[in-house]
């Protein structure tokens, strides 16, 4: 028991009321403590106070209540130690804290903790010093400019001061190069402004004309902004039709209502188009919110939310838990895509907990895609949600043409990835000054290296996983847990030398393939190690838009909503790659991924061609892309799904054991199955070693709750759970409406 004493209590007595208060920590922790108000201060629920906890003091808010039945005497309370001065958490956010940790089985502190993401912000700003180049001043003697300072220095060239932190994040080097430049002369320290400007947008400006069909999807969310409360509205168009223009016309509403609008993207780093369409159209570039802004964005972005400055957020799924003073729309774009999914820390699908934000806002929100979630599909037919549809493309523009390639039969030459179709196509394509796109799901190289005397695989030695050989940097990696290493000289299982080979392509390998066919052309390469952060992604992007690449070779970075004019033909290498595995989504996913990859095709003037090589061509998922009939393919996923009781039609749940020695792990998993709920609504299933048996050093078994659509599953697990006291490290963390089943 912390020194704080026990958890949120309700006062026995009148007097106790006005001097103790519950406070929640932004900990693994379900409850909240109770603490003493000191003399004089003056709190109430949602502000953010300084309290002890144990030896240290810790940042918490004062949450709602006290309502425990045992509240601790008085003479066991600590004081609350001071009082910040950010402003309090808004009730509706306390409460959508409340419900995120309740349907995700997870701890209230930890939900918490993402609404904190920014503890910084909390506090009063303080002066910041940065710095800019110091005029034309020579070197000290003995001050060596290497190359590492030489990047600072080019960064600091221009533009505003900035922080040491940011120039050193610019230039790839430690603050510690910055302070060494500052102390010679060569950077010179200029005091900043404590907080950027957000500009406000304008919310009267123009955007592109648009169609009789866009007009009326736009003048219905319009109508909805301006009415104002709680609705689902699926924007559904084929890809190209003019979506995000729809949807922008109805933040201008919001707008001028004076209200903020939230815009949940899957992937920051891919909205370099975006934020250009936005700061055309309004006249300012929107807040942004991800994982790669510094601390000090962090703060400026969070305190803008916070009071209003920021009037609109763009950001990934994370950006859901802001402190919006006056929300008045949120806009999920791609709301198919599985990024939205949170595997880590706090498990939540960020689409469906918008949807729940919105609706304790009481506000509109739109869900965007050309290939939405069954989920979601399911919603519009049950009523639940509204839809809103654009048939065709904007502009006149038309849907590519897709057609299937048999590799069964169109087989590529020995040691090759490109069937002679798909060469063809690719020939006529560069020869009519075009570009093209080949896509294939997978980094690297090749996603496997083995032995050629023995057959030995080369694993990873944290994760049950094969290394995957990344040629380009002369590493082998793991994509699950990051390890990496170089090539052995010598097989460990035979000894036999240099006798590694690598099997199967990555995109790295079609490159390879791609440069020796057409060795004029221009290639680049679009995966997530090529694109890292934001920068990065708007430069490749740019260079596309500008013609530099004839042919772009990517993973599924590249299907994420890119316009580009002169790009006339997809070729997907290996259509049937996320077919396999027993995943309860492949179909789903497969279907959506190529679709949107299929979109990238001919989306000006230029017509567009699509060839996707299969193996498989009269599976379903195939036959529905060749024939573009997306409904057909819904309606029977849906039939299979509803047929199982699987998900939109039963609910399901995994519980995940792990822990570094697997024989405590089995044992937990074994003691979970023995103590399942006894309810003929719910089946526990397992315990099984998850396919990723061992991952990050943890081994891993699972067990799945499967229950119907009207079973309180949350409940079930929260009183089953309890029952077992693990050891030996490991630990059970609960996954609702899991995705990913590895």
């Amino acid at each position: 028991m912390p020194e704080t004493g026990a958890s949120s209590s309700a006062p026995s007595r009148r007097e106790e009321t006005a001097t103790r208060v519950s406070v929640l920590l932004p900990l693994a922790l379900d409850q909240a403590y109770d603490y003493r108000i000191a003399g004089g201060m003056a709190v109430a629920p949602g502000d953010f106070v300084v309290v002890p906890l144990g030896g240290r003091e810790r940042v918490g808010c004062v949450w709602d209540g006290p309502a425990d039945e045992a509240p601790v005497a008085p003479h066991r309370l600590k004081d609350i130690r001071r009082k910040l001065p950010a402003r309090p958490l808004p009730a509706k956010l306390r409460r959508f804290v409340e419900w995120v940790a309740r349907y995700n089985c997870a701890a209230l502190g930890a939900v918490l903790k993402m609404v904190m993401s920014a503890p910084g912000a909390l506090e009063s700003e303080r002066p910041v010093t940065g710095y800019v180049r110091a005029g034309d001043v020579a070197p000290p003697a003995k001050f060596k400019l290497t190359e590492a300072r030489r990047r600072v220095l080019a960064a600091a060239a221009d533009g505003p001061p900035r922080p040491a932190a940011d120039l050193a994040r610019e230039a790839g080097v430690t603050p510690g190069v910055v302070a060494g430049l500052a102390a010679a002369g060569l950077l010179r320290a200029a005091p900043m402004t404590s907080a950027p400007a957000f500009a406000a947008p304008d919310a009267g400006g123009s955007g592109p004309e648009l169609s009789p069909e866009q007009s009326r999807c736009a003048g219905d969310l319009v109508d909805h902004v301006r009415a104002g409360g709680f609705s689902v509205t699926l924007l559904d168009g084929v890809t190209g039709s003019g979506k995000t223009e729809v949807y922008l016309t109805a933040v201008a509403a919001a707008l001028a209502a004076g209200k903020q609008v939230l815009v949940l993207v899957p992937e920051i780093a891919l909205t370099a188009q975006w934020l250009g369409r936005f700061e055309e159209r309004f006249g300012s570039a929107p807040a942004q919110w991800h994982s790669d802004l510094t601390d000090m964005q962090r703060r400026h972005a969070w305190r803008a939310v916070a009071d209003g400055r920021a009037r609109v957020v763009v950001g990934a799924r994370s950006a859901l838990f802001l402190p919006f003073a006056d929300l008045g729309l949120v806009v999920v774009d791609e709301e198919h895509d599985a990024s939205f999914k949170q595997e880590e820390g706090v498990i939540y699908q960020a689409r469906d907990m918008a949807v729940v934000r919105a609706q304790i806002e009481d506000v509109p929100i739109v869900l965007v895609s050309a290939t939405p979630s069954l989920e979601t599909f399911a919603n519009v037919e049950q009523g639940r949600y509204r839809r809103l549809h654009l048939p065709d493309r904007f502009a006149g523009a038309k849907l590519p043409e897709i057609a299937l390639i048999d590799m069964r039969a169109d087989r590529p030459p020995r040691q090759a990835w490109l069937s002679p179709t798909l060469r063809r196509a690719l020939g006529e394509t560069l020869a009519a000054g075009e570009q093209a796109l080949l896509f294939l799901n997978r980094r690297g190289f090749a996603p496997l290296t083995l032995c050629r005397s023995c057959g030995h695989r080369l694993q990873c030695p944290n994760c049950t996983a094969w290394l995957v050989d990344h040629r380009r940097e002369g590493r082998l990696r793991c994509h699950h847990c990051g390890y990496a290493c170089g090539e052995p000289k010598v097989c460990p299982a035979c000894a036999a030398e240099e006798s590694f080979a690598p099997c199967g392509p990555g995109v790295e390998r079609v490159a390879e393939e791609t440069a020796a066919l057409y060795p004029e052309a221009r290639i680049g390469v679009m995966t997530s190690d090529t694109l890292r952060g934001p920068g990065a992604a708007g430069d490749f992007i740019a260079r596309v838009e500008a013609r530099e690449f004839d042919v772009v070779i990517g993973t599924q970075v590249v299907a994420k909503g890119h316009h580009f004019p002169y790009l006339t033909l997809v070729g997907v290498v290996d259509g049937d790659l996320g077919l396999a595995g027993g995943d309860l989504r492949a179909a789903e996913r497969t279907y959506q991924l190529l679709s949107q990859v299929s979109g990238r095709a001919g989306r000006a003037a230029h017509p567009g061609r699509v060839f996707i090589q299969t193996f498989m061509p009269e599976n379903l998922v195939m036959q529905a892309l060749a024939s573009g009939d997306r409904d057909r393919f819904y309606q029977a996923e849906a039939a299979s799904r509803r047929a199982a009781a699987m998900p939109p039609f039963g609910r399901l749940a995994a519980v995940i054991v792990s822990g570094p020695k697997e024989e405590p792990v089995i044992a937990a998993a074994r003691a979970l199955a023995r103590t399942a709920p006894d309810d003929p609504g719910l089946a526990v299933l397992g315990p099984a070693p998850a396919p990723m048996r061992r991952l990050a050093s943890q081994y891993r078994w699972r067990l799945l709750v499967k229950a119907g659509k009207g079973v309180n599953v949350q409940a079930a697990i929260r009183s089953w759970l309890p029952r077992v006291k693990p050891k030996g490290g490991v630990r059970v963390k609960v996954d609702i409406d899991p995705y990913s089943f590895l």
